[in-house]
């Protein structure tokens, strides 16, 4: 089966441990994060190091609780919020298998990027495990809409991803961007975008006590026409390429590589949820395949 020469034969786990301090986005709570290597098979792994008698969750599809705000995965009582950026980093990077421990509910929301986890991964290095890789490659196009969100994924020998966005703002306005998904084409030009949000939002959600470990140091904050951050924008098109980033993150609760063509327009982490559903029911459109 042709496909990309990007592709990874082997499975990959962390060479060296890492950890990140920061606070959550939504919960405005402290939170220590390491990331360890793990065994061939086992996955992305998450663990609360502040509850006891609790095995851990797995990052996949199956585990999703909640997408209201954030992607959220949960095994009983315990749960685990906003995985999305780091999801996102691991699945770009490469990284198959690695043990998550946090000591708090919610992920730190780090710049409101994926780039401070990808370029302390990247540092760290990532070790080759002599097990096949296992990817999801898409035989036959699945689509799902509803109304004007939509979201499709195609046959393609590598993994890419278009995502388009439509808001009524002269700040963001019409934007759309195509990137293959690589290591490097992710660290140069997708890592860095920020989430993104409305000052008429933040109020609202301050009022719920909901937004409280944000900032304009972890995200882009548009107030009428205007952009609060003192340094603008990092990409001039930052508001599409977080949106491309998120996708990354929630598709890679998959659980393997994908070798397909995703195209989003006005979607968002709970419609990608939804189209998941749709891609496990449609069986038939694709297969599982390892290169070695």
């Amino acid at each position: 089966m042709p496909a990309s020469d990007n592709l990874k034969i082997y499975q990959h786990t962390i060479e060296h441990e890492v950890s990140f301090y920061g606070k959550g986005l939504h919960s405005g709570k402290n939170v220590t994060l390491t990331i360890k290597p793990a065994e061939p098979n086992s996955g992305i792994l998450f663990f609360r190091s502040d509850l006891c008698g609790h095995q851990g969750v797995k990052a996949i599809f199956k585990n999703v609780t909640d997408t209201s705000l954030a992607t959220v995965i949960g095994n009983g009582e315990l749960i685990v919020s906003t995985i999305e950026h780091l999801m996102a980093a691991f699945s770009a990077l490469g990284l198959d298998n690695a043990k998550v421990y946090l000591d708090n509910y919610e992920l730190p929301i780090m710049d409101g990027s994926s780039y401070l986890f990808a370029e302390k991964i990247s540092k760290a290095g990532l070790k080759e495990q002599l097990f096949p890789r296992h990817y999801i490659v898409i035989k036959s196009p699945i689509e799902l809409s509803d109304g004007d969100k939509f979201v499709g994924i195609y046959p393609d020998k590598a993994f890419k991803i278009s995502c388009k966005i439509d808001f009524p703002n002269k700040v963001i306005g019409l934007q759309e961007c195509t990137k293959e998904i690589t290591p490097e084409i992710f660290l140069k030009e997708i890592s860095r975008a920020r989430t993104f949000g409305f000052m008429s939002d933040v109020k609202t959600m301050n009022l719920l006590g909901l937004g409280r470990g944000g900032s304009l140091e972890s995200a882009i904050i548009v107030d009428g026409n205007k952009i609060l951050n003192p340094g603008g924008l990092i990409y001039e098109n930052e508001f599409v390429k977080h949106k491309l980033l998120d996708c990354i993150g929630d598709f890679a609760l998959i659980g393997m590589p994908i070798l397909g063509h995703i195209k989003t327009f006005k979607s968002g982490h709970e419609f990608h949820r939804k189209f998941l559903d749709r891609l496990f029911s449609q069986k038939d459109c694709w297969e599982t395949h390892t290169f070695v």
